[in-house]
């Protein structure tokens, strides 16, 4: 199935340098080797998920994937700021990959809701509001591709760049497919599809994750 490919370039707004400014955001904060910034970005994905409208039956919970964020790691050290190519996007499953490239640090916030602004161009069940609206962003990274249920991130300094930090986050099973990309999920009251499986509006279908696998992402055959 053809998957579809995004990138993000930011130059800061005196706005987010000002905020950046007073974050005091450092490079060494960022590294999602880090559990409080792999949680910051389970966490704002998550958020995200739960907040689909219209509201989503089947939307999975996202958890973090090691071997994705390996994966994107070794991706973001080449500073290439284009896409890796699909076969150095593979854990398991072929994964998909949103991109931000910016001269100054950002918070992993602030770059996943950058993505996540492309939802004022995209419309459920008819997609780009126009012709020439950029959604891919925001259908891949908000998660509203329902079974897009691992992450894994990470961040680079490259100093001889002109956007010196380039962010990515990998993406697995991969979304963003052409023939459902109006309904990248199923619409309806919020684990309507998981009534028994339910966490905070978010289906987990794939509990055993938790004890079994969660560090090899090796999951797939539990969802649903």
């Amino acid at each position: 199935p053809l998957v579809l490919q995004f990138l993000f370039f930011m130059l800061p707004s005196r706005r987010l340098v000002r905020m950046v400014a007073k974050r005091r955001l450092s490079f060494d904060a960022l590294s999602t080797s880090n559990a409080d910034q792999q949680k910051l970005i389970i966490d704002t994905h998550n958020t995200l998920r739960r907040g689909v409208k219209p509201t989503a039956s089947n939307m999975l919970k996202m958890l973090w994937c090691p071997p994705a964020a390996k994966n994107a790691q070794n991706w973001a050290n080449q500073c290439t700021l284009k896409h890796s190519p699909a076969t150095l996007r593979r854990t398991t499953v072929q994964c998909g990959e949103n991109l931000f490239m910016s001269s100054a640090p950002y918070s992993w916030s602030d770059v996943i809701q950058a993505w996540h602004s492309e939802e004022k161009n995209f419309e459920y069940g008819t997609g780009a509001k126009t012709q020439d609206a950029v959604i891919g962003h925001y259908t891949q990274v908000n998660m509203v591709w329902y079974n897009s249920y691992q992450t894994g991130c990470a961040v680079a300094f490259c100093p001889n760049s002109t956007f010196k930090y380039f962010y990515v986050c990998q993406y697995c099973p991969a979304g963003n497919l052409r023939s459902s990309i109006n309904t990248p999920y199923k619409a309806g009251k919020p684990c309507g599809d998981c009534p028994d499986a339910c966490e905070n509006g978010l289906c987990n279908v794939y509990s055993n994750c938790f004890v079994h696998c969660s560090a090899s992402c090796q999951c797939k055959t539990e969802i649903k």
